[in-house]
């Protein structure tokens, strides 16, 4: 019985050592190797005896111990030597003491791998079931949740395209581009080329033409280069060469590309609201409610709407043939913008038709003053007539002058005058294609011809005196240098008036120099617009002030004096035509004489003088020579009507 009591304790000993070895096993194993394999038996008998319940718990934890030395030994290190020691200090160490260690150590590394396998097992179960997680977080997602997902995704996928696309441009950049030759040319024009691989071409010649002397073949030349990219662009875009040429030489190669592709581009869709009838708020609720979908033009313009989208054509709804609005596009409203009408004042419109303009103008100075709005051709002012009407305009004239004569037959009339002279329409490509193979050079030279003369005849008929200050404005559709430029530089030389701002805050300013040519500094006060900066059409603004009468290179005294000598050749005409024909009843014939012999001096005076001074003055003498004498005219007796008979004279003594 006291054995089986001591046997007990020391259970519950070995126990206890046993969890200190859980806790340093090396150092637990150094120490066990030093103790006594055994123990004295007053020691033994010394150790207190456990109730029942300690010896029940001793056996509990003898199962424990079992599995638990299985999975220590299975932690221990590949690397600990073999020979421990001994494990225990008493008798039960035989019987306690593992058969075989190697087989322990075995069965701990298989326990290790499988568990690591177990784990990797665990791991790819977890991705699946993450993957499975994703996709129910993906359907528990907002709308607006997936859409930035996928931008996310785009955004990634353009990134690599974009750095794909870097490789292939530094791998492009390291080779030279081949420049055709005339001969590859002519074979291109035998068969049908991609318009892709003329957009390659074009690419490869601004790239080696923005890095010239690093990247262009050798033994050739800018010009050979420029020529060759012309000739490409006429055949993508359907240009005359000689018009991709000009734009080349105006722009740069690059910007020139870039104004030729927006030319063949639409333009926005822009109203104007008549604000002679309606508001543009209640215009805009008005067509938002036909489904029309538009936005405010620009900050510039108050009365100005874009359509962006509409059910229904613009044109013909109520509200247009009710005269709301009007179809205008956005570069035609700076013009009237520049020249600032106000109420009461007299204008001229040189070329209103089709009155966009016009109506314009009206609306600006409130239905007050008078507008003169002349058109060469009769069969346009139908239209500005129409549209006048429907826009309920009351204070516009038309007529259809020359308007080369208007200087003449208007001299000094008006307070302001717009020209929008006729042009060549190189600024509307995107509305009228056909310019793109019918227009040539020629044809915008003899344009720029006629533009001065009308320009001048604009000066001429707008006054120099008042307190406003009368000006003008001219404008084109045409972005040539020779339609805009070259034109009002002309008329400064001719007469004497100066350029002022347009008080238009967009828009690049005019040319001062173009190759060769030099113009005057003032002309960087002049506004161009250009499809491709503004997403307007081409059109280009000017505003003129007159000065004076005067002409430069004559002097003050002169004009005077010619004023003088052609108002008294005026009035020499009027006694020509009042006592001329008193004559003609008294004596037909000898006047007819003197007329013949007048008109042959007159031919001879004029073919005689070389100054046009000495021939007014040679007229006028001629004149005052075929003049007949005046002649008193007898006067009546004056006769009372009552009085039939005349009154019998006083005899002296009644």
């Amino acid at each position: 019985m006291v054995r089986m009591k001591n046997k007990t304790t020391k259970v519950v000993s070995k126990r206890s050592r046993q969890k200190k070895e859980k806790r340093h096993p090396r150092k637990d194993l150094e120490h066990n190797a030093d103790l006594e394999p055994f123990e004295s038996d007053d020691e033994k008998e010394e150790r207190p005896l456990k109730d029942k319940d300690e010896r029940n718990e001793a056996e509990k934890g003898k199962d424990d111990d079992k599995s638990d030395e299985g999975s220590d030994d299975g932690l221990l290190d590949k690397s600990e030597p073999k020979d421990h020691g001994p494990l225990f200090s008493d008798e039960n160490a035989a019987w306690l003491k593992p058969k075989n260690k190697s087989k322990l150590f075995d069965d701990s590394e298989d326990k290790i791998k499988s568990g690591k396998a177990q784990i990797i097992d665990d791991d790819d179960d977890d991705d699946d079931d993450d993957d499975a997680d994703d996709d129910d977080a993906d359907e528990d997602l907002l709308e607006i949740e997936r859409e930035s997902r996928r931008v996310d995704q785009e955004m990634e996928e353009e990134k690599q395209e974009a750095e794909e696309e870097m490789r292939r441009t530094i791998s492009q950049q390291t080779s030279l581009y081949h420049l055709p030759t005339a001969g590859e040319l002519d074979k291109d024009a035998d068969r049908v080329v991609p318009p892709s691989e003329y957009r390659t071409h074009i690419e490869s010649i601004l790239e080696v033409l923005a890095e010239f002397k690093t990247r262009r073949e050798s033994g050739r030349s800018r010009k050979e280069y420029i020529d060759v990219l012309c000739h490409f662009i006429a055949e993508l875009y359907g240009y005359l060469p000689e018009l991709v040429e000009y734009f080349l030489s105006m722009f740069g190669p690059t910007e020139a590309l870039e104004f030729i592709d927006a030319s063949d581009k639409p333009r926005p869709l822009v109203i104007r609201t008549n604000t002679l009838k309606v508001r543009r708020k209640d215009l805009a609720a008005a067509l938002i409610k036909r489904g029309v979908s538009l936005d405010p033009l620009a900050n510039w313009s108050k009365v100005g709407l874009k359509i962006v989208e509409s059910p229904v054509p613009i044109g013909a709804t109520p509200e247009y043939l009710g005269g709301h609005y009007m179809l205008q596009s956005a570069a035609s409203m700076c013009p009237v913008l520049a020249l600032g009408p106000e109420p009461q004042d007299k204008v001229l419109d040189m070329a209103a038709a089709p009155g966009g303009k016009t109506s314009y103008i009206a609306q600006l100075m409130k239905n007050t003053g008078v507008i003169v709005a002349n058109d060469l051709k009769k069969e346009r002012q139908k239209a500005t007539v129409a549209n006048m009407h429907r826009l309920g305009v009351k204070n516009v004239i038309t007529c259809t002058h020359d308007g080369r004569k208007m200087g003449t037959i208007f001299k000094n009339r008006f307070d302001r005058i717009l020209l929008d002279a006729p042009c060549s329409g190189l600024g509307v490509i995107s509305r009228d294609p056909s310019v793109k193979v019918q227009r040539t050079i020629a044809d915008v030279n003899q344009c720029a011809h006629l533009q001065k003369e009308l320009l001048l005849a604009a000066i001429d008929a707008l006054k120099f005196k008042g307190t406003k200050g009368a000006v003008m404005v001219y404008s084109t559709c045409s972005v040539s240098i020779a339609e805009n430029e070259e034109v009002v530089n002309y008329a400064l030389s001719k007469r004497d008036i100066r350029l002022v701002e347009t008080g238009l805050d967009f828009g690049n300013p005019g040319y001062t120099r173009f190759q060769q040519k030099r113009f005057h500094p003032s002309l960087a006060m002049t506004r161009r617009f250009y499809p491709h900066v503004h997403n307007m059409d081409g059109f280009y603004v000017a505003k003129i002030e007159k000065l004076s009468d005067n002409r430069p290179g004559s002097k003050p005294e002169d004009a005077d004096n010619e004023k003088e000598e052609k108002d008294e050749l005026d009035d020499d005409d009027d006694d020509i035509n009042v006592e001329g024909g008193g004559a003609k009843k008294q004596d037909t014939g000898t006047k007819q004489e003197k007329g013949k012999e007048g008109g042959s001096a007159n031919n001879k005076s004029a073919k005689s003088t070389s100054s046009p001074d000495e021939a007014a003055i040679s007229r006028k003498r001629t004149l005052q020579v075929s003049v007949p004498p005046k002649q008193a005219k007898p006067k009546k007796q004056r006769q009372n009507a009552k009085v039939t008979k005349p009154r019998r004279p006083k005899k002296d003594g009644m």
